[in-house]
């Protein structure tokens, strides 16, 4: 696969998403400039994370107008694998690719560490390799990662299995102190409608290497590989 990894003013994270696509799993993963307006030869789109304008007015509050942005929204209407990581969640959510808000973790505190995610929902190309009920590893960094909407946004994505990951303990049990910034739910990922568009606050490129603390965020990879490979047979 080919995959689009989105550069902004701020963005950081690109480069952690290339190694884990280029040089782990063998994929094409080139780093698209935000100016640039087309998508065209690509297979799957990644928005990282980081600090795109330095989150002025809010996170992804300005990235949202760039104008690749506009070339996103065309891909992900298409069907096609789209990723938001971090700073990428909440550039999908200020941009209307998803619904709801990040706003400040409840503790005011930036928080980066490790925790624990539980895969739910409905089957998803982001998820097929990943077993419902299956407990992952991954770790988060941000200050805004506290997932709020209204509560019948929030009716609607646990009622179609939207909610695909969701903060845990180590043995899979939804607590609030496994929450680490407030989510409704504990949310931690969720997908649109089709559910080709996943926006999720853990850092699946920073899981790819045991070296490094686990290789859990390549289950997410495979998924969309696996995905891409079922769409050609």
């Amino acid at each position: 696969m080919r995959f689009a990894i989105i550069r902004f003013p701020g963005t950081w994270s690109d480069r952690d998403c290339q190694h884990a696509l280029r040089d782990v799993l063998g994929q094409e993963a080139e780093i698209v400039w935000h100016r640039e307006t087309s998508l065209d030869g690509f297979d799957a789109v990644v928005l990282p994370g980081g600090f795109s304008y330095g989150d002025y007015l809010r996170a992804g509050a300005i990235a949202r107008f760039s104008p690749i942005m506009e070339a996103v929204t065309r891909f992900a209407a298409a069907g096609k694998p789209v990723i938001g990581i971090c700073n990428g969640f909440q550039i999908l959510c200020e941009s209307g690719l998803l619904p709801g808000a990040l706003i400040r973790n409840d503790s005011l505190q930036f928080r980066c560490e490790w925790v624990w995610l539980r895969r739910e929902g409905r089957p998803t190309p982001w998820t097929a390799a990943i077993p419902e009920g299956a407990v992952l590893r991954m770790p988060i960094s941000h200050g805004e990662g506290n997932y709020q909407a209204d509560e019948a946004t929030l009716d609607l994505l646990e009622r179609e299995g939207r909610v695909v990951f969701r903060y845990c303990d180590a043995e899979g049990n939804v607590t609030p102190a496994a929450n680490p910034n407030g989510s409704a739910h504990n949310i931690a990922g969720i997908v649109n409608e089709q559910g080709n568009v996943l926006g999720m606050m853990p850092h699946p490129e920073r899981a790819a290497e045991p070296l490094l603390g686990g290789d859990d965020g390549n289950l997410l990879w495979h998924s969309i590989l696996s995905a891409a490979l079922d769409t050609v047979a």
